[in-house]
């Protein structure tokens, strides 16, 4: 299970901790509903023991700044409402050392987090030279003068430094795009996919930022009985599935379901399972699975139906050896 440590100092801002771990809560609850172990155990921890967060809230019974990182551990700095978090106060001048004293620590299985302005926290550890980070845009300047070395990315809604374990997000909402996307990569597109849904948030990306994952693009909708669907198939891909049996999910004809999809979605279910597939056929190509092979495992009937599918989504190129390993 991962240690998500968020950080809390006074006046954090709410909702750079209670969105990302409200997405996190969800994370596991839909695990459990699945039968499956919670992936995620969240604390609570300062350089004092009560902080009132930017509402007003007392926040107590924090827990103190650990010695040492239990495996794995996510560590996430948190911003301020204010327009600059006042790097000299006493509280973190104490996370600063607290940080430079685990600083050899932050490295694979654990992570560093940042969201808004919380990145200035690690800048002034030291932390960030050489990484690739955003922060909210009103700090951009403010990161680049504490630590130059750094490469500030501005316009981004999250950065993920895998190579150095550290993600950064833009702040506020921000934070929980970034939260989805750790997400997925701990539990999969169909858990990040279901959060999404469960808080009612479309998924935003900048324009440089990856393009949206099938599970995740076409979510945000309200419609109960087009999430039923979806969430079915992103579940179990490789089923067989039919419009008759999608329909059946729903409890609806399916020629209403085609409707639903189309007003929703703006694809039909069975476009929607295609896409979903294909994604999966990608990852399992670019894994070193061979064409054939990626198709049997996402549920096409043959490597020429995953290449017509392929193609039909406009992706970029049709799998084959040149590209992705013998086929």
């Amino acid at each position: 299970m991962i240690n998500l440590l968020f950080v809390m100092l006074p006046h954090s801002c709410a909702l750079d901790w209670a969105g990302p771990a409200e997405a996190f809560r969800i994370a596991n609850q839909t695990l459990e509903r699945q039968g499956q172990q919670a992936a995620f155990s969240m604390r609570f921890i300062g350089p004092d023991a009560q902080a009132v967060s930017s509402v007003g809230a007392h926040l107590m019974q924090l827990e103190p700044l650990p010695e040492k990182l239990a495996d794995p551990s996510w560590v996430i700095l948190l911003g301020a409402p204010d327009e600059h978090i006042n790097l000299s106060s006493p509280p973190v001048r104490d996370l600063t050392h607290w940080l430079k004293s685990i600083s050899h620590q932050l490295h694979k299985p654990h992570r560093l987090i940042t969201v808004c302005a919380g990145a200035l926290l690690a800048a002034k550890a030291g932390l960030l030279a050489g990484a690739q980070v955003t922060t909210h845009h009103l700090e951009l300047d403010a990161l680049r003068a504490v630590e130059p070395q750094c490469q500030v990315l501005a316009n981004r809604v999250f950065v993920a430094d895998e190579a150095r374990s550290i993600y950064s997000s833009a702040g506020i909402t921000t934070g929980i795009d970034l939260a989805v996307h750790l997400i997925a990569d701990v539990c999969g597109e169909a858990v990040a996919a279901r959060v999404t849904q469960v808080m009612v948030m479309p998924m935003r990306r900048g324009g440089s930022d990856p393009q949206l994952s099938a599970f995740l693009s076409h979510r945000a909708h309200l419609h109960p009985a087009v999430h039923r669907v979806q969430d079915a198939v992103s579940q179990a891909p490789r089923e067989d599935w039919t419009a008759e049996r999608m329909a059946q999910v729903a409890c609806t004809s399916t020629r209403h379901l085609n409707r639903l999809f189309d007003e929703h979605v703006g694809m039909s279910p069975l476009d929607f399972l295609r896409s979903i597939r294909v994604e999966l056929a990608g990852k399992a190509l670019q894994a070193g699975k061979s064409v054939a092979q990626a198709a049997e495992l996402c549920g096409f009937h043959s490597d020429l139906q995953l290449r017509r599918a392929w193609k039909a989504l406009g992706k970029e190129g049709l799998p084959s050896h040149t590209k992705y390993g013998s086929a």
